[in-house]
């Protein structure tokens, strides 16, 4: 169960479970060195051979095993045949308040390649988990840590009856889907192969989707799934311009360490979810949720390809680095408001003191004479 006990750029995402056996195979380990100075060396070569062929049957179902999202090889069951899904790290989780710190050093990416000539072809192919499309190897990403080159995309989403398939939610909501562009450091290792299983060794954008007015950019992949409606089933997509996929605003995200989340879940994602959402229309929603099966063409029992997301995972203390400042735009405003509010009630005030004032300077040259009684009035006439 633990075959990456070796693997220290990966250790710390197994589970403490996993964790013990490791520390066991260390103490299996130091044992036989110990015991080759006294023991023959046809002996000492046959306990290693033992232990070697223990470690490879643990280690085979990673490589070979089958898996799901619902089902006895369902979620739940992921663990026990890949443990780094066990493990920490793990993605994808909820962005809620309490784990979001804002980071002022956090630079919008920059995208090298990603207008692809229509006359290139990216490859669209259904792998019975979900729709991927390998893309063009002159694709890359910068403003991280490293260059990462591009290698493909993916979507996540849920049932035509409840259209809340995306693996990250915000304060606990769902979006309709979710949509994954995976790119590996290509400064460091050859490909995504090699790169995966590496701590430094993914950086994934994520794009929230919703309901809204229909996205042409989205249906030059769309458009093709009658073609990848069963598992191994491929078509070739003209180029197109890759960032039309992402939001308007690419400045404004989050920004986390997590894991791959689907098995074998290494710990070894550098997330990026982008906070606007983008919108496709309810009928490429609906063509999404029904259009493609996990089975192949021949099975007499096709299952359809729906609640393709794996569920939130727990957080364990970590942060979320966010580019923006929640809540500083409804501030703002409220400032801007009151701040109005203010200078016209002082200008009011001064207006009206300043007409007082002056009312008192137009009454300055006049007399006023003491008023007499109507008596004394027709005093004098006499």
């Amino acid at each position: 169960m633990c075959a990456f006990c070796y693997l220290p750029h990966v250790y710390r995402g197994i589970s403490s479970e996993c964790r013990e056996a490791c520390e066991l195979l260390e103490y299996y380990k130091s044992f036989l060195e110990m015991s080759a100075k006294s023991f023959s060396a046809v002996t000492v070569a046959t306990v290693l051979t033992f232990f070697l062929k223990i470690q490879l049957s643990v280690q085979a179902p990673v490589n070979g095993s089958k898996w799901s999202y619902i089902g006895p090889d369902g979620e739940k069951a992921w663990p026990k045949k890949y443990p780094f899904c066990g493990g920490v790290f793990q993605s994808p989780i909820d962005f809620h308040k309490d784990i979001l710190q804002y980071d002022s050093n956090l630079l919008p990416l920059e995208f090298i390649g990603y207008n692809v000539s229509s006359t290139d072809h990216f490859t669209l192919t259904n792998n019975g988990h979900s729709v991927k499309m390998y893309l063009s190897p002159t694709m890359s990403i910068r403003n991280l840590p490293f260059e990462y080159t591009a290698s493909q995309l993916h979507l996540h989403w849920g049932n035509r009856n409840k259209s809340e398939g995306s693996e990250h939610t915000v304060g606990g909501k769902h979006f309709a889907a979710e949509l994954h562009i995976v790119h590996y450091n290509s400064e460091k290792y050859p490909d995504v192969t090699a790169a995966m299983d590496k701590e430094d060794g993914l950086a994934v954008l994520a794009v929230l989707l919703e309901i809204g007015p229909f996205n042409p950019s989205y249906e030059k992949i769309f458009r093709h799934f009658r073609n990848v409606k069963y598992k191994d089933q491929k078509v070739q997509v003209p180029g197109f311009n890759v960032r039309e996929l992402l939001p308007a605003r690419l400045d404004e995200f989050y920004r986390y360490e997590g894991s791959l989340t689907t098995p074998p879940c290494y710990p070894s994602v550098l997330w990026t979810v982008f906070r606007h959402p983008v919108t496709i229309s309810q009928e490429q929603l609906l063509a999404l949720e029904t259009a493609m099966y996990c089975t192949e063409s021949d099975d007499p029992e096709p299952l359809e390809m729906v609640d393709n997301f794996r569920n939130v995972q727990e957080f364990h203390e970590r942060l979320v680095f966010i580019s923006f400042r929640e809540g500083f735009v409804v501030s703002a405003v409220i400032a801007c408001i009151l701040a109005v509010l203010t200078i016209l009630a002082v200008a009011l005030w001064l207006l009206k003191k300043r007409s007082c004032k002056k009312e008192g300077q137009d009454n300055r040259g006049v007399i006023y004479k003491p008023g007499m009684y109507k008596e004394e009035e027709d005093l004098s006439k006499m």
